[in-house]
């Protein structure tokens, strides 16, 4: 038998495949400055931004870590993708930017068009939610690379901010107040901790009273986009700092944007844990400080602003139950 690359393990006529029927997804997401076609070897996307006195590039790369596991543990695939656009959305908004296009790269050992198509269905699912364009991407078969029926992928994002509207954590002052955004679980951090409490010990598809669901499906929950929210914030400049609730936890997060005189003071019982917390924690006998670090424990997203403007935040922000959680104080 003659030896082809098919023989080696990479199918080209499947990944065709898979790029013929992912095609009208992808274009579905485009808007009038993608000037390219699918299939180029680069995407064009118009730099002219009229509306902004100086417009500012703010860039993010991110995955999904072992959540991937949990995809795969359940054969759901059509989510995760989902997860890694908004979680790339969520950290260029703490800088005020807003997105204007995402690249993903997928890889597998053994390319399967459907579940390729169902990721990339995330994909376009979540670039239609925050109102950026799909312009390109990378799918890489690499045999013996990956495990059977499992892959990985990350994904770029690129957006804008006008420069006078940039949020780094300058402008924060003694004083102001800090506010959380309520999670929908625990986002693309803490799997690997999480995994290693709950399996064995249950099974994935395991209904379980306290979370109202199962434990796979309570895992899998869609990673938030707080854009739409939180973006009109941005553009009142009535916000101090923002910070994403991602690996580190909210302090390890929140630290990296406070000025040297700040530190933060949370009160840790200003919100009602998610019940997949308290399960991890009690299953797990997991003490409170490393709970803080690993997981959000219900809160995706800290904004930070002077007390005058709280009530103006909270409102625009109630879709994300949104709570006081403390104040910064002088270091």
């Amino acid at each position: 038998m003659k030896t082809t690359y098919k023989t080696a393990g990479v199918d080209i006529a499947a990944g065709e495949e898979m790029v013929n029927r992912i095609k009208p997804l992808v274009k579905s997401t485009f808007n009038e400055k993608v000037l390219s076609e699918i299939g180029l070897f680069g995407g064009f996307y118009d730099g002219l931004f009229p509306d902004m006195t100086h417009p500012i590039l703010v860039a993010s790369t991110d995955g999904v870590g072992t959540k991937l596991k949990i995809a795969f543990m359940l054969n759901k695939h059509n989510t995760v993708g989902q997860c890694l656009v908004n979680h790339c959305v969520d950290d260029i908004l703490c800088c005020g930017a807003k997105p204007l296009f995402f690249l993903d790269y997928f890889a597998t050992g053994k390319l399967k068009p459907d579940v390729g198509v169902q990721v990339v269905e995330g994909f376009v699912a979540a670039c239609k939610e925050n109102k950026c364009a799909l312009i390109g991407g990378e799918t890489a078969e690499m045999p013996s690379l990956y495990q059977d029926g499992e892959y990985d992928m990350s994904g770029t994002i690129v957006g804008v901010v006008d420069k006078s509207k940039i949020i780094n954590g300058k402008k924060i002052k003694v004083g102001d107040i800090v506010l959380g955004l309520e999670s929908t679980g625990l986002h693309t951090n803490g799997y690997s901790l999480a995994r290693k409490v709950l399996f064995p010990k249950y099974d994935v598809e395991q209904h379980i009273s306290e979370l109202g669901t199962t434990i796979g499906e309570a895992l899998l929950a869609v990673h938030r986009s707080y854009l739409n929210e939180v973006l009109p914030l941005v553009e009142a400049e009535i916000l101090t700092g923002i910070s994403h609730i991602t690996g580190g936890g909210m302090i390890g997060n929140t630290s990296r944007i406070l000025p040297e005189n700040c530190k933060l003071d949370i009160d840790w019982n200003s919100w009602e844990r998610l019940p997949i917390f308290n399960l991890l924690q009690r299953e797990g006998n997991i003490d409170e400080d490393e709970m803080r670090m690993a997981f959000n424990l219900g809160i995706g997203m800290v904004l930070i602003a002077p007390e005058k403007n709280i009530d103006k935040i909270i409102d625009t922000t109630k879709i994300h139950n949104p709570k006081m959680i403390g104040r910064i104080l002088e270091r």
